[in-house]
């Protein structure tokens, strides 16, 4: 793990679905993007913060909707809680970017830590319960279904 590296990725975050796994570890690696930009404290690291933290919406987006479309597909029974807790999640990440945008106070360390504890919990515990159902009924996942 780099040095400012909150967390890596684990093999037992994956759910058996190599593109789903390749945007986790995204997800994973631009969180700690953002750490390493909390902890340059300069206005260059503040600059390089609002970058990423851009970069991270537009990519979480993407993410929940492939998410989103697969489970859709298979006929998954827990999509529309799935897809409450990705709504409440983006609405979060957007609050506080727009507080951060505005001047308001926000402490971007805390706001990382929210990021990560979320993504690791929701991609450890919430996101197996789709790979353990394609599993569970043998359904194949091909690459278009992402």
């Amino acid at each position: 793990m780099g040095d400012n590296s909150l967390i890596e990725w684990k093999t037992v975050y994956s759910v058996s679905i190599p593109a789903i796994d390749a945007q986790h570890q995204e997800l994973i690696n631009l969180t700690n993007c953002l750490n390493q930009a909390c902890m340059n404290g300069t206005e260059s690291g503040r600059i390089y913060f609002q970058k990423v933290v851009h970069e991270l919406v537009q990519y979480v987006k993407f993410h929940f909707s492939a998410e989103e479309k697969l489970m859709e597909r298979i006929g998954f029974p827990g999509l529309a809680e799935h897809k409450k807790e990705h709504e409440h999640f983006v609405k979060k990440v957007l609050e506080g970017v727009k507080n951060f945008e505005s001047g308001k106070a926000i402490v971007p360390n805390t706001f990382v830590r929210y990021l990560l504890d979320w993504i690791v919990t929701h991609i450890a515990k919430t996101d197996q319960k789709y790979g353990a159902y394609i599993a569970d009924n043998k359904i194949k996942v091909l690459p278009e279904d992402v």
